[in-house]
Order: structure tokens, then sequence, then C-alpha cells
């Protein structure tokens, strides 16, 4: 009897040291412990998830943001100016120069005596709609090296009104019509082109067969020739 049991827990002692060794092993070549992938090993598939929400909607043209924005947003919107700029004709240049009448004019020297810097004074160019719109949106990428250290305006809608509000200051640029993109016509069904559907076609040769059965049951057809 006690043979039996020291040869049964002997076979169970084995089968378990198999087992380990085989765990061991195995997670040394496929790397069950390691949450990286092994070196030069590329995954299988990946599950794409959805777009963040900033990119999956384009942003709309400032044709299109000017023709919905009003100058009267365009002033509250100002107010975040106003502690650096006047506006008003005459106004003082203050840390930034005065804006009466900017739109339109040569970049970095529209207010006489104001210091601009040489990032914006060397810009060239005139603030036109998309220039305004640049500037608006990140001073320092549109000008690298501006005194300015206002941030932008992130919203085209806010750019928008406050360049117009700004254009009805002493300035009076045209503002850019939007068109916007017209629909694509839906492709004329195969029943409609020359020679489908049922009945002859105008420009399509009818057999005399084809052209009796759209005759009515009343008339009468063409006698056969002798």
């Amino acid at each position: 009897m006690d043979d039996r049991f020291n040869t049964a827990a002997g076979w169970v002692l084995f089968a378990g040291i198999v087992a380990l060794g085989s765990s061991i092993v195995s997670g040394m070549y496929f790397h069950a412990d390691n949450s990286e992938l092994a070196e030069g090993a590329e995954p299988g598939f990946f599950i794409e998830g959805e777009a963040e929400e900033a990119g999956a909607a384009g942003e709309m043209s400032f044709a299109e943001a000017l023709n919905l924005a009003n100058a009267a947003d365009g002033e509250k919107v100002f107010a975040k100016c106003s502690a650096c700029h006047t506006i008003d004709q005459g106004g003082a240049n203050g840390i930034g120069p005065n804006l009466y009448g900017v739109m339109g004019t040569a970049i970095g020297a529209h207010a006489p005596g104001f210091a601009y810097s040489s990032a914006l004074s060397g810009k060239g160019g005139t603030w036109d709609w998309d220039a305004m719109n640049a500037w608006l949106a990140n001073p320092r990428a549109f000008a690298d090296g501006t005194k300015m250290s206002f941030a932008g305006l992130p919203k085209i809608e806010d750019r928008a009104a406050v360049a117009l509000y700004m254009n009805a200051q002493g300035s009076n640029l045209p503002v850019p019509e939007f068109v916007p993109a017209a629909a694509e016509e839906p492709a004329a069904d195969a029943a409609d082109t020359a020679g489908a559907g049922p009945g002859p076609a105008e420009g399509v040769p009818v057999d005399a067969v084809e052209a009796a059965g759209a005759m009515s049951a009343d008339q009468p057809l063409p006698e056969s020739a002798n």
C-alpha cells in the first residue's frame, strides 16, 4: 500500500514539475510577462477609435464666417483688445497702436509715431481680411518676435466679428462674398438614357415588332407588302 502511494505521489510531483517548467519556458518564449511587443514583432491588428471632435469637423472659411458675423458682436469681442488699443478717430496710442482705419493699410506702419517691432514692420503686405484673420488667431505665429503678448482668438466667429467691427471704424474694405458649394445633382437613372426603358426613344431605331407592340389595341397595323 505504501509503495503504491509513494509511486502515485511521485508521479503527481513529476507532473507538477513538468507543468511548471513548461509554463516558465513558454513565458520566456512568448514574452507573456512583458506588456511590450517583442523587438521586431508586429501587432496583429488595431481597433480604430473615433477621431477627436476637434479634428472631425473642418473649420469654416473666413469668408463664410464674415458673412455670418456682424460688427455689433465684434464690438463686444474688441473689449478684450481695449486694454492695449484705442479705436476711435484721433485716439492715442497705448501699449498697442490706435486701430482707427487700420483695415487695408500697410502692416506695421498704420499708426504714425508708434514703435512697431521689427517683426511686424518688416512683415510686408497689407491688413486685408486673410492677414487680419491670421494675426488675430495667433499674433506670434503671424509675426515671430512681435511685442504683442495677446494669445489670440481661437474661434473663427470671434475673429470675423472683430474684423468687421474694425473695418467699420474708419475702413471700408469690401467683405468677400461667400458662395456655398453647389450640391451635386443625382446621376440620371438608367431608364432615362436613350434606348433604355419601355417604349421607343428619340434617335433610337425601332423595328416593326417593337413599333407594333407600342400601338394601342384599336390602332390598325400596316399591311405587309405582298
